[in-house]
């Protein structure tokens, strides 16, 4: 199994697929590598190198202190797989989370990217989205069995048109375990004191984090129904950055799944940049 120990002593799982330019996958908060497993597929093996980290206290890598569930500590783990693998430059394609993890590396270690995708993620969080999380987090559902999840997956997530039932399903299947006692979420559930607690929360001004992207190939990705990136914030992105690939993603919320149509051209355009 692909793992790595961490400069604080956590073990922590990834993936390393194909050859070809290196594009390092950072998940959702609560997610792990397996929120790219519908983009993969639609990838060249032989020029794109897959790599897809779990973060510490998600997936199969270790739990470690809440208090290091912050987003530094992250880009600093991003920046320590790159090391083991022994790569100097990656592309970054963020997934909400992920994204914020990415900006923050531009503004901290840019000579290590090759380009960054942000997939519905800004320098602005709408607090409605924000609410949203905060009622899951770190939290069971109240579903008994991932037939129940992935039936009413589809009404509660919010911005979402044509999924089929087998998407809900493969989404459930990631995010609980099934018990006896009903579903129980695959992360540590202290990442709700992580996240909600004092100091663990991302800056309140993140634009210069966005800007720190200058001089990067960048792509941008919004869930049309996306409830955490506002059409506002977005339209301000694209006027910062007018070379930046930007697209709308339609019967999507937060966040598109990176296997639509107009997720699949903006991302092979971008790839297209970055040689």
């Amino acid at each position: 199994m692909p793992q790595f120990v961490t400069s604080d002593g956590l073990t922590l799982f990834y993936t390393d697929e194909g050859a070809g330019l290196p594009l390092l996958c950072l998940a959702g908060l609560t997610r792990d590598g397996r929120d790219f497993d519908y983009l993969a597929p639609h990838l060249d093996a032989a020029k794109v190198r897959l790599i897809r980290l779990d973060y510490r206290g998600r997936g199969r890598s270790d739990w470690g202190d809440p208090a290091s569930y912050t987003i530094p500590t992250e880009a600093r783990d991003a920046l320590e797989l790159l090391d083991h693998l022994g790569l100097a430059q990656a592309a970054v394609l963020g997934t909400s989370r992920g994204g914020l993890i990415a900006m923050v590396l531009a503004a901290s270690a840019k000579a290590r990217l090759l380009g960054v995708a942000l997939n519905d993620i800004g320098p602005e969080i709408a607090p409605e989205g924000l609410e949203v999380i905060k009622g899951y987090l770190g939290r069971n559902p109240v579903w008994r069995s991932h037939d129940e999840a992935a039936a009413a997956r589809g009404a509660v997530m919010r911005g979402f048109a044509d999924v089929p039932a087998s998407r809900w399903r493969a989404e459930v299947e990631k995010f609980y375990r099934e018990t006896p006692e009903g579903l129980v979420i695959t992360y540590d559930p202290a990442l709700r004191e992580a996240v909600l607690g004092s100091g663990a929360q991302p800056a309140a001004d993140l634009w210069p984090l966005f800007d720190a992207l200058k001089g990067l190939p960048l792509c941008a990705l919004r869930g049309a129904g996306s409830d955490l990136l506002s059409p506002e914030t977005f339209a301000q992105m694209t006027a910062r950055r007018p070379d930046m690939i930007a697209a709308e993603i339609p019967g999507r919320g937060h966040v598109p799944f990176l296997d639509e149509p107009a997720a699949l051209d903006a991302l092979a355009r971008w790839l297209r940049m970055l040689g």
